[in-house]
């Protein structure tokens, strides 16, 4: 039987197409999944479009995340039945993905869907919420709290910095939400932002120690953006680095981390060990709030008309989270 799937090609350019395929030729796994929904974050749309280097290999299928129902499997610590997700692993990346109606995965990395949550919601969270959620866990954990001031998030409309935003403050943390299209401002109030501006606004000190302002950051642009805010970082406080949007260079002074203990954390959504994978994917609903999946979600597509969302993602046409129904 033959199913539908996203499929990316390099024949000469990098390109997609829907095409019908057969389970014999996805990708080798011991687990064969139904697959009920995806998601399109920034790197699907890079892969997909041919505006990024993101596969290792061709063909093949999209989709970093995906959620769904096991149809076979090998591996005895799941069941024929069982609602499961993933996201990373290399799936989308050097394995093939989730943006089709069937996927074969290696047991070892997929995850029990969570009692309090659907496949759908599971998706609205993917990656992007899932490294949202990786990011506060990390600063929590070297010690962040509301006291120590506001956290600053940058790229605050997309998806990352959505979830970020309504979790921490549904936490009870003030957010500095930043992004530079003021048609963003309600949205963000909705999700929970204590204020919402546009960064040239916050006048950032070039200074190497600058006035003290935030307690922190969870940080998607990097560049000197992130240079600046953490000279503004207060006493121990935490940021979490995550995307490069604006550069990958980072040219900080050591003061701040010497001074005043500053952090500066690493974020890697796709490698994270499936223990923590697994424990940050339980906190929803539990540690952590559940996040306001009617406001993130931006549009529901289904699989055969995903084509134009790629390149209108990449070029800032859509807001928070972007998910694919796969059947």
């Amino acid at each position: 039987m033959s199913f539908l799937a996203c499929r990316v090609f390099d024949d000469p350019t990098i390109r997609h197409q829907l095409i019908q395929m057969e389970k014999s030729e996805l990708s080798g796994g011991d687990t064969l999944i139904k697959v009920d929904y995806s998601s399109i974050n920034y790197k699907d749309a890079l892969a997909a479009s041919g505006r990024g280097k993101i596969m290792k290999s061709f063909p093949l299928n999209a989709g970093i995340d995906l959620a769904g129902t096991i149809e076979t499997t090998d591996n005895p610590n799941f069941a024929v039945g069982q609602k499961v997700l993933v996201n990373g692993c290399g799936i989308g990346e050097s394995h093939d993905g989730g943006m089709a109606q069937y996927a074969s995965v290696k047991g070892e990395w997929l995850i029990p869907l969570p009692e309090q949550y659907s496949c759908r919601d599971a998706m609205i969270i993917g990656t992007a919420g899932f490294t949202a959620a990786l990011a506060i866990y990390r600063m929590q954990q070297n010690g962040q709290d509301p006291e120590k001031g506001p956290i600053v998030v940058t790229g605050a409309s997309g998806g990352v910095g959505s979830f970020a935003v309504n979790l921490l403050s549904k936490m009870g943390y003030q957010t500095i939400a930043i992004t530079s299209r003021e048609s963003m401002r309600n949205y963000l109030m909705e999700l929970g932002a204590s204020e919402v501006t546009e960064l040239e606004k916050l006048k950032l000190s070039d200074k190497p120690l600058a006035k003290a302002l935030y307690g922190g950051a969870i940080d998607n642009i990097g560049g000197e953006t992130l240079s600046k805010i953490i000279a503004h970082t207060n006493l121990w406080g935490n940021i979490a680095s995550i995307g490069l949007a604006q550069s990958p260079k980072l040219q900080a002074m050591v003061f701040p981390f010497i001074l005043r203990g500053v952090s500066l954390l690493g974020i890697s959504s796709t490698n994270c060990p499936i223990g923590l994978r697994s424990k940050i994917w339980h906190q929803f609903g539990q540690e952590l709030p559940l996040p306001d999946f009617d406001k993130i979600l931006s549009k529901e597509i289904p699989l055969e008309e995903v084509s134009p969302y790629f390149d209108d993602l990449i070029d800032r046409k859509h807001f928070g989270r972007l998910i694919v129904n796969c059947q």
